[in-house]
């Protein structure tokens, strides 16, 4: 495992100046890396550009984890025959990683199997980073799926003004232990958009400003269903700054657009081992639907009282929305069209829930 050493920086004195990320600024198998997270609807993830200062040294690390990047050594011999030392060479995995890749809280509306973990397949070279697969753990076994489409998240050397696209396609067929067939599409543009220096509670860094925004489409097959049901994923832009030697950016901001306007999901940053927080999970927004399909009618408990809502049809339209007057709500869906929709619900902090349903 690589050993970080950790510097304390001050703002005086460091002179901001571009420079170059290579693979090996970029965690590998065998590396572990520790992330904040932190909350702040209104942080200013949009200014950017050549020698730019960004300040976001007011955040606050509400939570703290351990991304383990783990190689191929133990893994499971079916792991090793689709992504180790004899597969095709662009399928030999260099890491391991659990993923938000796939949201297992959409599969969980659809599917009456438990999958507990979702890990994402890599493969680092001197040239890119790239998604080979996914591993599942479904019902307590480990299921990996290789990308039909290896979709390319970086390129090197990465310099600023630098701009590509990608596109991953995978198919995860969970038979036999369930007859479903899940299919993701992605569209990742990336642009390297500012350089400069930026500050987190972390320190004060020469970075690199990533912008990655990615379009998804996600669909799935359920056999007793006998249909494809097609499922909603708003545009997402994910902001990164990088610096040398890291191994993950010093600040990451992830933003979900809808309802025309584009709203922070997620906020994690390099950070220093922190007892009181290291292992705690953030409170999330949580909010129960039914019935689940339903024809009329659907209830929502849980929701804050003036927490607005808004219903997204699978083509990414707004179809519904609302503020809420009670803390259980009834919106009626006797107008839409059969098919299956996002629920999504913001209340009055700023904090978002999404949640799945289908309507007959």
């Amino acid at each position: 495992m690589r050993l970080l050493l950790i510097a304390v920086l001050t703002t005086s004195g460091i002179v901001s100046a571009q420079i170059t990320l290579n693979v090996s600024d970029f965690a590998d198998g065998g590396d572990t890396v520790r992330m904040s997270t932190a909350t702040s609807p209104t942080i200013n993830f949009a200014a950017t550009g050549a020698n730019h200062t960004w300040n976001f040294a007011t955040l606050v690390a509400e939570a703290q984890t351990l991304k383990d990047y783990k190689t191929m050594n133990g893994t499971s011999t079916f792991m090793q025959f689709l992504f180790g030392g004899f597969a095709p060479l662009k399928y030999q995995a260099t890491n391991i990683v659990a993923s938000t890749a796939l949201p297992v809280d959409q599969l969980g509306a659809f599917l009456p199997i438990n999958i507990s973990e979702v890990n994402s397949v890599s493969r680092n070279t001197a040239d890119s980073i790239t998604s080979i697969g996914l591993s599942l753990v479904v019902e307590g076994s480990e299921v990996p799926f290789r990308s039909d489409t290896i979709e390319t998240r970086y390129r090197f050397p990465a310099n600023f003004g630098d701009a590509y696209s990608s596109r991953g396609y995978i198919n995860i067929d969970l038979n036999p232990i369930f007859d479903a067939i899940w299919i993701q599409y992605r569209q990742r543009s990336s642009v390297i958009d500012g350089w400069g220096q930026v500050t987190t509670p972390f320190g004060t860094f020469s970075a690199l400003r990533i912008k990655h925004t990615i379009q998804e489409q996600d669909s799935i097959y359920i056999g007793q269903f006998g249909t494809w049901i097609p499922l909603p994923i708003p545009l997402s832009n994910i902001y990164e700054w990088w610096t040398s030697g890291e191994l993950e950016p010093v600040l990451r901001i992830t933003t979900s657009a809808f309802g025309g306007n584009e709203n922070v999901t997620d906020i994690e940053f390099r950070d220093s081992y922190d007892p009181l927080i290291a292992g705690v999970e953030v409170a999330t927004l949580e909010v129960s639907i039914y019935p689940n399909p339903t024809q009329t009618e659907l209830f929502i408990e849980g929701m804050e009282i003036g927490s607005s809502y808004f219903v997204v049809s699978p083509d990414g339209k707004i179809v519904l929305n609302g503020q809420t007057l009670s803390k259980n709500e009834k919106i009626q869906v006797a107008q839409l069209r059969a098919g299956s929709y996002t629920l999504i619900v913001r209340n009055t902090a700023g904090s978002v829930a999404k949640a799945m349903f289908v309507k007959q």
